[in-house]
């Protein structure tokens, strides 16, 4: 089996390691986000298995990277290179989609009412959701309780407890005890964080697939050349060895 230099070779697994703990980090981005009340308020197709698909992938290029790292394997590591060239340019078309989204939902918060319907005049399967997100994150309408314009759903109701602890306020309709808090300023703040967590995933992603790059394609490079003679620099000789002479034996006087 050819043999490559050693430090690489460990360098490429452990980085591979670290790229899948990268994959892992995606998967648990997707296990914590909410994003059924993202897609009900917003209108966004963004699901849960976006990311765990990528997480996935991820995980599978990882794995064949260290393979073909610890195992020497021109054929894992060339495909894995061809994965890291074509996972760097994917960066770009996620990037700038997150962009646009990020334009977008700070136009909303500028702007909130713009193209807003009440809640009595929006789909059943929004207002389910709506009345789930508020009975959830303790809130009451998107912007404000008047978005129900007077038909205030149970979910907006406040409890004892909740009363006491200062969290509701007393409305006009019915004079019922409701959520102060609205429910888009708290899916806003959690969407940046969002974003923030993903972007800078992807920026990582990027790094990695560039490092990745240039690590597989000088293990490729070795394990093409295994028997590349190796180049010794010497010393070029500045003196003169000394020449050698012959000795002769100088015979000592005779005495007679």
């Amino acid at each position: 089996m050819p043999q490559v230099n050693s430090c690489l070779k460990w360098l490429l697994t452990i980085f591979n390691i670290l790229f899948a703990i990268v994959g892992i980090v995606i998967i648990t981005l997707g296990l914590t986000s909410q994003f059924n009340y993202v897609n009900g308020v917003m209108n966004l197709d963004l699901k849960q298995s976006h990311f765990y698909i990528v997480g996935s992938i991820v995980m599978v290029i990882a794995i064949l990277g260290a393979v073909g790292a610890y195992n020497e394997s021109k054929a894992c590591l060339v495909l894995f290179l061809v994965c890291m060239i074509l996972g760097s340019i994917a960066m770009l078309l996620p990037g700038t989609l997150m962009a646009v989204f990020r334009s977008e939902a700070a136009s909303m918060q500028d702007n909130p009412y713009d193209g807003h319907l009440p809640m009595d005049q929006a789909s059943p399967i929004k207002r389910q959701d709506v009345e789930e997100m508020q009975m959830e994150m303790q809130c009451c309408g998107l912007f404000s309780y008047e978005d129900w314009k007077g038909n205030i759903p149970d979910s907006c109701l406040c409890s004892k407890l909740d009363e006491m602890e200062g969290k509701c306020q007393t409305v006009d309709y019915g004079q019922k005890s409701v959520y102060s808090k609205a429910c888009f300023p708290i899916i806003f703040s959690g969407i940046m964080q969002l974003y923030d967590s993903v972007m800078a995933s992807f920026l990582t992603l990027a790094v990695l697939g560039l490092l990745g790059m240039v690590l597989s394609s000088v293990m490729i490079h070795q394990l093409r050349s295994p028997n590349r003679p190796v180049f010794l620099m010497t010393a070029p000789p500045f003196t003169k060895s000394p020449q050698y002479e012959e000795l002769h034996n100088v015979l000592p006087p005779k005495y007679y």
